[in-house]
């Protein structure tokens, strides 16, 4: 006889985070091996489904959800969720069919769905404060980022690194902890590339604020932190990416010299922190993308293809921060106008460095604000357009010799700055001066544009109505030979459909073909 449970989730969250739970569940529910009868059926705001597990007698199939299901080859699972209008109803109804049996003790998968259920309460931003998992770790990164900084807050970063600089590794002992540090010379110089003085970057990430926590959408089982100003991430990352990261390094560092307006993401540090007894974490710290973020209305994870490429949103106005991805796009374009071909050239001159690396399932991250009508409407001064320039170009000198921390391009105060190619106020070209025109073939090589004067120029690109965040993420991922099986594997899986698995080359060009096909 079959017996019904059914069971009331803790309803003292809201609405929005109700249709979360069903959206993470049906994930789940997808990677537990579990098939649905009949497709999803949406009418208004009542969703329903029916769920069946595998019948299979494989241990990896048979697992019980946390507190949801029993160990049992017959299985039922209906998804009955209805957002009706009465304020009292703020959560699902999980309704179990199936023969009473004894719980089983908890499993790999089962921690996962534990990790998923805390997980879709927590989307967001959130203030590691003393009550928080994370607020001894984060002290003591700071602590070792503060003492990590120190010798290249006392001495200018030189003007060229060597090869003993890649492989330097120096470790600083704290009372608590272990910090190491990774080819601290050649990122010192790259901050000093970006316009980054030192103690505007040690300020920043070890300043008495709490850094915040981030939990996204996302799949990857990382940790994310933002410094209280957002402005820097800071990335747990494996060992295996890590000696990726620091394997091609030199190119990466001889990419950005060639092109200085890379959408490439900027790494800044790389570090590990060992506390005996209990934890050794890598971590990388990064230029955040969308920075400033106070008016952004809408983030995307672009990957150019159409498995697994959709996110249920969030109403208008919650706070919940989810990140969007290729299908929710779709409809929709990136305006740019005279800056479209510059895009276009870029992305094509990043993803083919990528193929070179034989990386694939990076992401193009996308955000958009609406213009101000002050900003739509600006009337440069010369005065703006000459500190602009300075920021995009340098005549007469490489960057590396440059003595003043400055955006790449950046000229001292005392040389003269002709203006070099650039949009001006009226959307038309700006025309050299005869001292800039035997720089005109560099400057169109590095394929170079005039910056916004903004803290983050480099992923900031302004069309006629919005304002646009755009960045190249996640390249550690290797086409190796469990990625060509894993290829294969989705061919028979998700015929006729585009998954994020293929080659290299077929990566690349399909993202420079979505980003074509997504602009104008």
């Amino acid at each position: 006889m079959m017996e019904q449970h059914s069971r009331e989730l803790q309803p003292d969250v809201s609405m929005d985070h109700s249709w979360r739970f069903c959206t993470i569940l049906v994930e789940t529910l997808e990677d537990f091996g579990f098939h649905s009868s009949s497709r999803t059926t949406v009418t208004g705001l009542d969703w329903t489904n029916t769920w069946t597990a595998p019948a299979s007698g494989r241990p990896a199939d048979t697992p019980a959800l946390n507190e949801l299901l029993l160990n049992t080859k017959k299985k039922k699972l209906i998804i009955d969720h209805r957002r009706e209008k009465v304020p009292s109803v703020k959560f699902p109804r999980v309704h179990i069919e199936m023969p009473a049996a004894p719980q089983i003790p908890g499993t790999r998968k089962r921690r996962r769905w534990g990790g998923l259920r805390q997980q879709w309460k927590l989307l967001g931003l959130f203030q590691i404060d003393e009550q928080h998992d994370f607020y001894s770790l984060t002290c003591m990164m700071k602590e070792g980022l503060a003492a990590a900084l120190q010798p290249t807050m006392e001495t200018a970063p030189t003007d060229e690194v060597s090869d003993d600089d890649f492989r330097s590794e120096v470790t600083r002992v704290h009372e608590d902890f272990t910090m190491e540090t990774f080819a601290g010379p050649v990122f010192a110089r790259l901050r000093s590339s970006l316009g980054l003085t030192e103690h505007e970057y040690q300020q920043s990430l070890c300043s008495h604020s709490c850094y915040l926590q981030f939990i996204s959408n996302s799949k990857s089982k990382a940790d994310f932190f933002l410094t209280n100003d957002k402005r820097f991430f800071l990335k747990t990352q494996n060992k295996r990416e890590i000696r990726f990261l620091l394997a091609n390094l030199k190119i990466y560092m001889e990419h950005l010299k060639k092109y200085p307006h890379s959408l490439l993401v900027k790494f800044l540090g790389v570090h590990r922190i060992n506390i005996p007894l209990k934890l050794k974490k890598h971590f990388i710290v990064m230029q955040s993308v969308f920075y400033p973020d106070d008016r952004i209305s809408a983030r995307y994870d672009i990957k150019g293809c159409e498995v697994s490429r959709w996110t249920e949103p969030v109403p208008e106005g919650s706070p919940i921060i989810v990140v969007l991805k290729d299908l929710n796009f779709e409809g929709q374009c990136i305006t740019l106008d005279q800056q479209r071909p510059w895009l276009l050239q870029q992305v094509e001159i990043d993803t083919r460095f990528l193929q070179r690396l034989n990386v694939l399932d990076y992401s193009l991250l996308l955000a958009h604000q609406n213009l101000q009508h002050d900003e739509r409407h600006q009337n440069l001064s010369l005065a703006t357009l000459i500190m602009r320039t300075k920021k995009s170009v340098n005549i007469g000198s490489s960057p590396a010799h440059t003595e003043v921390a400055a955006v790449p391009g950046a000229v001292p105060e005392d040389e003269p700055t002709s203006p070099v190619p650039g949009p001006d106020d009226s959307g038309c070209w700006l025309q050299p001066r005869a001292g800039a025109a035997d720089k005109m073939p560099e400057f169109r090589a590095q394929n170079r544009r005039l910056l916004p004067d903004l803290k983050n120029p480099l992923h900031v690109i302004d069309g006629p109505e919005q304002r646009y965040f755009i960045g190249i993420i996640d390249i550690f991922t290797v086409y190796s030979f469990r990625k060509r099986l894993e290829h294969l594997w989705k061919r028979l899986r998700h015929p006729g459909r585009s998954f994020s698995t293929v080659s290299p080359r077929a990566y690349s060009t399909r993202l420079c073909r979505w980003v074509q096909n997504h602009s104008k």
